[in-house]
């Protein structure tokens, strides 16, 4: 690269030192220094020659097997990435050449820097979707760096006005309407297309060669310095972090180079051994394998290592550059659980409920005796050695960031798994609440997590803390009392709030509600639900559902385990709708698949629509109100029964018989199952109120409701 001028190499003249402080981080050196080091630091060559006896020396390290350098991203982080971006589609539409079939050497790097960019684009295109959502535009854009005005456009004019052997790299910049053309500033994520790194590969290497090592770093010290003159506070918060991406036409690495530039010494006669010395003592660099990235046909293989690990980068540069998406990676690697769920009931698969450890059984049908049930014995037991379980009588601790709190164990109200308690906390010995306790991080797998616990307590935490924000308040939802982690015996050395130090009830969530009552399962065993309680049950799971409705909020559950009747001593009991965890909360979010209690369209189509949630409390209250169980084995036949039931009028005719406002309420959702059409929850709510009120002579308490 050619000497430069200041305005070509970052932003032209520095912040104030007066707001430097107050907008991002602390600069100890002078813009003006930075400048003139940057005009002299121009040449790679240079660089890689006063790192070369530190590459000699990594590279025996590594002859005895010593990682030379920390890798960006673990397996671990990958693979939780890979879920997160499950079903996502990234479209790289100009393929990426193959050496062996290019007519001439031009026209091969042409397309490789077109397919470069494309590639680009479709993986910033995809992560902003993904993570942050369509609506809002992309705040990113991708071009080609030309070497000797350092000035950026898209390779396709690169092309056409013929430039493009001085093209020098591939950045994703953060777009500026008042600086349109580009600047080094707005790099976020910078990619050097060399012809060598698929030769390591072929060698047997791990890591990159040290030219292709030192040219990275090379260009990763010139963004970090540019970034450093920026009057943006979000560049300069990013002032000592930059990934940089390796490809050639088939594999492609990462390097992350960080430090504090404060520690650079600005000699300006000696740029290139500084920032050697810099580089040596005070850089942090993580290198990742090199793996392949695109096939033989030149298209990307979005779920492999080689392609991850560039996204992961592309990925975490976004952040760094424009905030934490909204939906969270933990979040949607999350979904992976209830699309294992899908699949299993495409496949005919049922839940090992007893075996509780996520693995799957074929389940034996009737027709089919080739499918033959495996046997409890056959199946590999990965439960956790030690899991938390609170035995009646005993106490919790749980810390909720602001104070600890003790829970004694009363009852267990569900013998689910997890289960569900009631508790007395122990300063308050006249109150009750539900209490639900997660799994511990240190005791999960990913890969084959029993999610219900996280359902349980991390989701419905979510659900009931977005119900209280967005002013959802109805007695027929329970509230959130209190949530935190359980505080284990003995000393605890966690690393931060987040982390476990390796107890395995340390960092366990706990979730605390109210109010506490007896489950619908639990009333019918004893014979106490009758056609009062269908009623009044009816009634209430309604105007829970309609008030969750009113922000656009959904159950996705409804089961008897997910219905409690709670008695507070007075004269009129009244119903709550538990068990939020798999709320849905927008159109990505899938519902839970329950052969008895889904709404058709969900078991067709794997969402909800408008009627869903009602359809699912009319298959409670017909199961409740003595309907025939059926056995149900698959989705087909969930499908083929509810068919069969609606159109014989079995359902209506069952209902009828406990109340003709029933009847009527299942044929009205009947009429609107699978259409978009919404619920008219009002005049519903009304009809049951007038019953209940007329057939009993007892008034329905309709505050907050």
């Amino acid at each position: 690269m050619e000497d430069q001028s200041p305005d070509h190499i970052s932003v032209g003249s520095a912040p104030k030192k007066s707001s430097t402080s107050s907008r991002g981080r602390q600069r100890n050196f002078s813009s003006s220094t930075c400048k003139d080091f940057l005009r002299k630091f121009v040449d790679n060559e240079l660089l890689t020659s006063s790192l070369e006896d530190w590459f000699s020396g990594h590279s025996e390290d590594f002859d005895f097997r010593k990682p030379a350098f920390d890798v960006p991203f673990d397996l671990t982080e990958l693979q939780n990435f890979d879920y997160a971006l499950e079903g996502v589609t990234f479209q790289q539409l100009v393929r990426m050449p193959n050496a062996l079939y290019a007519s001439t050497s031009d026209v091969f790097e042409a397309t490789a820097y077109l397919a470069l960019e494309d590639f680009l684009h479709a993986g910033i295109k995809g992560l902003w979707e993904t993570f942050w959502g369509p609506d809002e535009a992309m705040p990113f854009s991708v071009a080609c760096i030309h070497s000797t005005s350092s000035k950026f456009y898209p390779a396709e004019k690169a092309i056409s006005s013929g430039k493009l052997d001085g093209v020098c790299a591939t950045a994703v910049l953060l777009k500026n309407l008042k600086h349109s053309q580009g600047r080094w500033d707005h790099i976020v994520v910078l990619a050097l297309l060399r012809p060598d790194i698929g030769m390591v590969s072929a060698q047997g290497d791990q890591e990159p060669s040290s030219a292709g090592l030192g040219e990275a770093l090379f260009f990763a010290l010139r963004v970090l310095l540019a970034r450093s003159l920026s009057r943006s506070s979000t560049v300069l918060r990013n002032s000592d972090c930059v990934y940089l991406l390796l490809v050639d036409s088939q594999f492609g690495g990462v390097v992350k180079v960080q430090g504090d530039l404060n520690k650079l010494d600005f000699d300006l006669n000696n740029v290139y051994d500084c920032a050697a010395e810099w580089i040596k003592k005070h850089a942090k660099i993580s290198v990742s394998s090199i793996d392949r990235v695109w096939n033989k046909l030149g298209n990307a293989n979005w779920g492999d290592i080689g392609t991850l690990q560039v996204l992961s980068a592309l990925f975490q540069s976004m952040v760094q550059f424009y905030g934490e998406p909204k939906y969270s990676l933990d979040e949607l690697a999350t979904e992976h659980s209830s699309r294992l769920q899908s699949r299993r009931s495409e496949r005919h698969l049922v839940d090992r409920q007893a075996n509780g450890n996520g693995l799957f059984r074929f389940q034996q049908r009737s027709h089919s005796p080739e499918i033959v049930e495996v046997q409890e014995e056959a199946a590999v037991d990965l439960k956790p050695q030690e899991t938390l379980k609170l035995e009646i009588g005993s106490v919790v601790l749980m810390d909720d960031a602001y104070s600890q709190k003790g829970f004694q164990i009363n009852d267990i109200l569900t013998d689910s798994d997890p289960p569900i308690y009631t508790s007395t906390p122990v300063e308050e010995p006249t109150k009750t609440y539900l209490l639900y306790v997660g799994s511990s991080p240190s005791l999960l797998e990913p890969a084959w997590e029993d999610m219900n616990s996280w359902y349980q307590v991390q989701r419905q935490t979510k659900v009931l803390t977005l119900m209280k924000q967005r002013g959802i308040s109805s007695r027929y939802i329970p509230q959130m009392v209190s949530s935190g982690r359980v505080v284990h015996p003995g000393p605890c050395n966690k690393p931060n709030s987040s982390g476990s130090c390796g107890h395995p009830w340390c960092s366990t969530p706990i979730l605390v509600t109210s109010p506490v009552g007896e489950t619908i399962s639990n009333l019918i065993r004893n014979g106490l639900f009758g056609v009062e309680e269908a009623l009044r049950c009816c009634h209430d799971c309604l105007s829970a559902l309609a008030a969750a409705a009113s922000s656009g909020i959904r159950h996705g559950d409804i089961r008897t385990e997910n219905v409690i009747r709670v008695n507070n001593g007075s004269r009129h009991p009244y119903f709550v709708l538990i068990g939020w965890g798999h709320a849905i909360l927008e159109d990505r979010d899938r519902p839970v698949m329950n052969l008895f209690f889904s709404s058709t369209f969900a078991l067709q189509e794997g969402k909800l629509c408008a009627a869903s949630d009602a359809e699912s409390l009319v298959y409670l209250l017909y199961f409740c109100c003595g309907g025939v169980c059926p056995e149900l084995d698959s989705v087909e036949s969930a499908l083929q029964w509810r068919e069969t039931s609606w159109s014989r009028r079995v359902i209506q005719q069952r209902l009828g018989d406990v109340s003709a406002v029933l009847k009527a309420f299942a044929d009205y959702v009947d009429s609107l199952c699978g259409t978009p059409y919404p619920m008219d929850y009002d005049i519903w709510l009304k009809r049951l109120r007038r019953t209940i009120n007329e057939d009993h002579g007892k008034e329905v308490d309709t505050s907050s409701s």
